[in-house]
């Protein structure tokens, strides 16, 4: 299998890595697949299904799975039938040496994520709850499809970061691939090649070259994890076990860095130092050349026997043949299919991972960390789902009493009280043994006494201990808080812009039921304009009659701003301050001029905000990126967008990344 170091396809490397992965699934984990649902992801799943054993179990992971059905846990029915605890399987059990299929995986949870990259890691499942001790084997792989679109949130990434392959088939289209997806594979031949492999795969040898040249690259890509280079020298193994080698070469290494490690890129690799590999490769420097005109002439003597390629005649022909090859050296610097040595190696797999390098992944890794500056701000406090008693979407159930308005979790309190049933029975037939049958008489008005017939046992002895209360999980509102300058500097050119982001989000928020504010700063003070509301015609109303014009008084805007937000929290939502404004305060608090003292209160203000624990995003509104409105953001700690040349649609976009920003993956 040879690396294509040109332009890159990205259905080949689709159907390179699902050859490697059919080679070694547990090993390489498996492979997030970034496309939307189609004829391209079929016939990708298709091809691997096909590469597959046909005894390999391929699972669909649904997102709504509970935990007994994914980790396995109490067979309520079989218990109570045979009166002892019964385990039954979880689906990654069911799914050993197979492949697990998760389906929308950017909405996974963060607690599915953990439990399927427990089983990557260990390779088993352990159940031990509600007094069950079981260990099954649960070597999987996983195929992460991912239908995220421009803004979304990845699937998490602790999953990723285990998945060899990342690969993005959503600007494949089903017009330019008909021919090949209407052609069917060889299903017996791509069978046999792949189960042949799987057998050569263990005895691949892998040399220290190789393992260097792959730390190397992924530290030159920027790349943390240390299990980038070790699933990527699983991806060599792989392909070296394709080609029948018993060593892993360039190629291979080649082809696992631009499939395993150009993905996961986070900066350009810098360039080569004058004595790298690039410099061994060409015969010499232009400066080299100047300084050291004399250098070839010594080096002819000594391949005279390789001298005159041009004369055809046997003599030199056996002279090559009866010596061993002295141009060993000189072939390892002009070619790398001879001996390598490691500073070419090293030049020759990061070169193959900068040229795969997908255009535009570095930008959107640099303007998403802005984004991300606002997760988990929120953390201990209310955010975008919160717990509930009544009402909300079940999240499972707890050991407690069904008061307070705490509902029973009738199935779990039976689920709970199950194993224990043969020893509380036992338990009740030698108290009534121990009791004698003057226990069971009953006094009569009389003065006779009546033995009473025996109580049966109760079918289910459920004790205070059983009692389980159903968990629920709701989402609490959310409340953007727009804080807009409307003073002579920047509203004239601004207002209507900021005007047209509100009227957007209004829009959505018919279908988010979330609520929109805005507080706009001029003159000598701030004024809540726009209580939160979802009502698109008062927002629309009041927005039209704010007029612009005056001084700046920043710091009173930012107050109002966190006054309202609080107000907000309080009341168990979610607020989000979003401040437009070019930073350029020239009104102190208590509404005298300077501006000294008005971007110290301006600065003082953002600290407050900063303390209070609210996501913030901060939009420079200026022509040019502003370095005060920059300084404010940044103690602030709120996201920092410079856009000189914004509309309303722009704005409205940034709002929303920052909102999905602060309120995380959750939902």
């Amino acid at each position: 299998m040879q690396a294509a170091h040109g332009e890159r396809d990205p259905w080949l490397d689709a159907l390179q890595a699902a050859r490697l992965l059919a080679v070694d699934p547990h090993g390489l984990g498996g492979v997030r697949v970034h496309a939307g649902h189609g004829p391209v992801r079929d016939a990708w799943l298709t091809l691997l299904q096909t590469l597959l054993p046909a005894s390999t179990p391929m699972r669909r992971l649904p997102l709504s799975i509970s935990d007994d059905r994914l980790l396995g846990g109490l067979d309520l029915a079989a218990t109570l039938h045979a009166g002892r605890p019964v385990v039954q399987r979880g689906l990654l059990a069911e799914a050993d040496r197979g492949v697990i299929v998760a389906a929308m995986a950017e909405r996974m949870s963060e607690q599915m994520a953990a439990r399927l990259c427990a089983a990557l890691d260990c390779g088993e499942v352990v159940l031990e709850r509600e007094g069950l001790h079981d260990r099954s084997r649960a070597r999987v792989a996983v195929v992460a499809l991912d239908e995220s679109t421009e803004g979304d949130d990845p699937p998490p990434a602790r999953l990723l970061e285990r998945l060899a392959f990342r690969l993005d088939l959503g600007s494949l289209s089903p017009v330019a691939l008909q021919g090949v997806l209407d052609s069917r594979p060889d299903e017996d031949g791509l069978s046999a090649d792949t189960e042949q492999a799987r057998q050569h795969l263990r005895h691949v040898r892998v040399p220290d070259e190789a393992i260097e040249a792959l730390c190397n690259t992924a530290l030159a890509l920027g790349i943390e994890s240390l299990r980038a280079p070790v699933l990527a020298l699983r991806a060599a193994c792989a392909a070296a076990a394709l080609d029948a080698r018993e060593v892993i070469d360039a190629d291979d290494l080649a082809l696992a860095a631009r499939l395993v490690l150009a993905p996961r890129a986070t900066q350009w690799p810098a360039p080569m130092e004058p004595d790298d590999a690039s410099q061994q490769q060409d015969p010499e420097d232009d400066a080299a050349d100047a300084s050291q005109p004399q250098e070839p002439e010594p080096a002819e003597p000594q391949t005279e026997a390789a001298a005159p390629p041009s004369q055809p005649g046997s003599e030199s022909a056996a002279q090559s043949e009866d010596r061993p090859p002295p141009p060993q050296a000189d072939a390892s610097d002009d070619q790398p299919e001879g001996e390598l040595t490691p500073e070419m190696l090293d030049a020759l797999v990061l070169e193959a991972a900068r040229a795969a390098i997908p255009e535009g992944l570095l930008q959107q890794l640099r303007a998403g960390q802005a984004m991300r500056q606002t997760r988990g701000r929120s953390g201990g406090r209310a955010g975008a789902v919160r717990s509930s008693r009544q009402r909300g979407r079940p999240v499972g159930s707890r050991a407690g009493m069904p008061r307070d308005g705490a509902r029973l979790a009738v199935i779990d309190t039976l689920r709970a009280a199950a194993p224990w049933q043969r020893l509380r029975a036992e338990a009740n037939l030698k108290s009534a043994t121990h009791s004698g049958p003057a226990s069971a008489s009953i006094p009569r008005a009389t003065g006779a006494r009546l033995q009473a017939p025996p109580k049966a046992p109760p079918r289910v002895q459920v004790r205070a201990s059983d009692f389980r209360v159903m968990r629920r999980q709701e989402r609490s509102q959310t409340t953007t808080v727009f804080a807009i300058d409307a003073s002579g500097s920047s509203a004239l050119h601004r207002l209507a812009e900021a005007k047209g982001a509100v009227e957007l989000l209004l829009a959505e928020c018919y279908v988010r039921r979330d609520q929109v504010a805005v507080v706009a700063f001029r003159g000598r003070g701030a004024e809540v304009l726009l209580a939160p509301t979802r009502s698109l015609a008062r927002a629309r109303r009041e927005l039209s009659g704010l007029p612009g014009g005056g001084g700046t008084p920043l710091s009173q805007g930012i107050d109002s701003a966190a006054a309202l937000a609080q107000a907000m929290a309080l009341k168990g939502g979610t607020p989000i301050v979003v401040l437009l404004t070019d930073g350029k305060a020239n009104v102190a608090h208590d509404g005298t001029g300077g501006r000294a003292q008005a971007l110290a209160d301006a600065r003082e203000a953002a600290q407050r905000l900063r303390l209070a624990g609210h996501a913030c995003l901060l939009i420079d509104t200026s022509t040019r990126p502003s370095a005060d409105a920059e300084d404010l953001a940044r103690r602030m700690g709120a996201a920092y967008i410079p856009l000189p040349q914004a509309d309303a649609v722009s704005m409205s976009r940034s709002v929303q990344a920052a909102t999905r920003a602060a309120l995380g993956s959750a939902g």
